[in-house]
């Protein structure tokens, strides 16, 4: 089983270089320099500059905090509300679990990044409405493992034992159900901090996401379509960010899903 460990190290320096790097870099990601325009990675300029003359590095460091606030802030969203309404109808059953499976069933009818690109259309796009939008989005395939998982604890004989002692429901979610389902919902969590990285990147690519003078790796990427053929730094660096984060989270998941399934066959 590979660990790892250089995926976490470089998420973690991903993080560090992001929200504590404008300490070290202090040049302004929005100032413009018309005696710079679209120069190359040089020592002035360490990874070229834009069309405005904006340092990259810098855009990327500002860029940054925004893309993995939204990664995140998407995706421990998404999850949560996953494990929520997947542990409640594999509990309860019945209605609820029937309704579950309706809801779930009408949001998987619609490719999830063209519902995107419906929402996205009726609301002007921000950080704290694209963690909404892409959370709605994002929370259905969690929630069916979570409830799948859930219906095989419901059957165990000490959780029968336990309603008929009548022991409170919110209790036997929180201690019995929670422990076990919680190695789904980390794997779920990491897989949706690079889904919803990428979402955000396709949507901004799009001109429907970050709006100026804020800024992500997705509208960095954007703003460099079309001049990449006299500039490829400036769609070269966000894009290799975007694919560093989405890599090492994919590496982590496979970790966190190997040690799951070994825990099951152990069990």
């Amino acid at each position: 089983m590979n660990s790892p460990r250089f995926s976490i190290f470089l998420l973690i320096f991903i993080f560090i270089f992001s929200y504590f790097g404008s300490l070290v870099y202090g040049v302004d990601a929005y100032s413009l320099n018309s005696d710079s325009i679209l120069s190359a990675p040089s020592l002035s300029h360490f990874l070229g500059t834009d069309r405005l003359g904006r340092d990259i590095l810098a855009r990327l460091i500002e860029g940054g905090k925004i893309s993995l606030f939204i990664g995140v802030g998407s995706a421990f969203i998404a999850s949560f509300i996953g494990l929520l309404f997947g542990s409640m109808a594999g509990y309860f059953r019945g209605k609820i679990d029937k309704s579950f499976v309706v809801i779930v069933d009408i949001f998987l009818t619609f490719p999830t990044f063209f519902l995107l690109l419906a929402l996205v259309s009726y609301v002007n796009a921000s950080t704290w409405v694209l963690i909404v939008i892409i959370s709605i989005t994002g929370w259905m395939t969690t929630a069916r493992l979570v409830r799948s998982e859930s219906f095989k604890i419901t059957t165990q004989p000490y959780i029968k034992i336990l309603n008929i002692a009548h022991v409170s429901k919110i209790k036997i979610l929180f201690k019995y159900y929670a422990p076990i389902l919680a190695p789904i919902y980390f794997v779920s969590f990491t897989f949706g901090v690079g889904g919803a990285i990428l979402a955000e990147s396709g949507l901004s690519f799009l001109g429907l996401g970050i709006v100026a003078p804020q800024m992500s790796w997705g509208t960095i990427l954007s703003s460099g379509k079309d001049v990449i053929e006299v500039a490829w730094w400036v769609s070269f660096f966000p894009g290799l960010m975007i694919f560093l984060v989405t890599f090492s989270l994919i590496n982590i998941s496979n970790y966190l899903q190997q040690l799951t399934n070994k825990k099951q066959i152990q069990g």
